[in-house]
């Protein structure tokens, strides 16, 4: 059965997507820790992220950088944090998470943000690529 990231990939489920290309994905994380949180996926449905190849590895991190460095000019933060936690979706994922301070790694803070409000940020996001 397919992941919940595969069918958003796949147009399944609707998301606020911030970039595409052949191999990856990255959307709006729909219950951030921070504003502009994203997660960024290979478009292999692979459980693991040490279980990816090397090439998927590594390109999935150019993939991370570079919405990465986007996030970072979109948004007001002190820098981006990344993390792979993996445990609520058996699909790899990368989250970028603008910090504000150590709190906005905390998975146990939560912003809610408006319809608009994803909108608008992955807007933001997605002119800075």
């Amino acid at each position: 059965m397919a992941s919940i990231f595969t069918k958003i990939i796949n147009g399944e489920i609707p998301s606020y997507k911030i970039a595409e290309d052949e191999n990856y994905y990255a959307f709006l994380d729909i219950n951030p820790n921070s504003a502009g949180h994203t997660l960024c996926i290979p478009k292999e449905e692979v459980d693991k992220i040490f279980d990816l190849s090397e090439e998927t590895y590594m390109g999935l991190m150019r993939f991370s950088r570079k919405v990465a460095i986007a996030i970072e000019k979109a948004i007001p933060c002190q820098r981006v944090g990344m993390t792979v936690i993996g445990l609520e979706v058996p699909h790899t994922h990368v989250h970028l998470i603008p910090l504000h301070n150590m709190q906005s790694m905390n998975f146990a803070n939560k912003e809610k943000l408006t319809p608009g409000a994803f909108e608008e940020i992955a807007e933001k996001i997605r002119a800075k690529l």
